[in-house]
């Protein structure tokens, strides 16, 4: 008996085309001798700007609670990876910087995750890839208004 197919909505698959890149990158981190770091600290160091950031935006950026994105600082900062430093913006904030160490498996990561995309193109082609990317990098604009997604007919609009 043929199984029917499980229908996947879209924010479902992009999470699983991340956990592909997120998975192979710690496991070629890890095979180059990297310090090993947790799938949020590899978020972070996405999201974190080349002059810094607080940890406040840094949460923000990630989708996760302050106090989440402080444990990942503080991890990464224990590793040798990142440094706090004063915001010259504001007496009262501490900026989010790369180290020397942090700047170099930064690198590391984006050479690896080049590799992983030209792997996923002889896999897909070219063409599915640069597709990808052209629909990602589009300007989405701000997510619809929710009477435009939710139906008077809905279970969301009966409760």
């Amino acid at each position: 008996m043929t199984e029917k197919p499980v229908h996947r909505n879209l924010p479902q698959l992009l999470g699983e085309a991340r956990r592909w890149f997120e998975e192979g990158l710690l496991a070629a981190m890890e095979a180059a001798g990297a310090t090993p770091v947790s799938p949020t600290q590899v978020q972070l160091f996405a999201v974190l700007d080349d002059e810094g950031t607080t940890v406040s935006e840094l949460a923000r950026r990630m989708g996760v609670t302050r106090q989440t994105a402080h444990q990942a600082v503080h991890g990464l900062v224990g590793a040798g990876l990142l440094a706090q430093v004063p915001d010259p913006a504001s007496a009262r904030q501490r900026l989010i910087r790369r180290t020397g160490e942090g700047e170099r498996a930064h690198g590391a990561a984006g050479a690896v995750l080049a590799r992983m995309e030209q792997r996923l193109a002889e896999r897909i082609g070219g063409a599915s890839v640069d597709a990808l990317r052209a629909a990602l990098e589009a300007p989405w604009g701000p997510p619809p208004a929710p009477d435009s997604v939710v139906g008077p007919d809905s279970d969301a609009a009966r409760r």
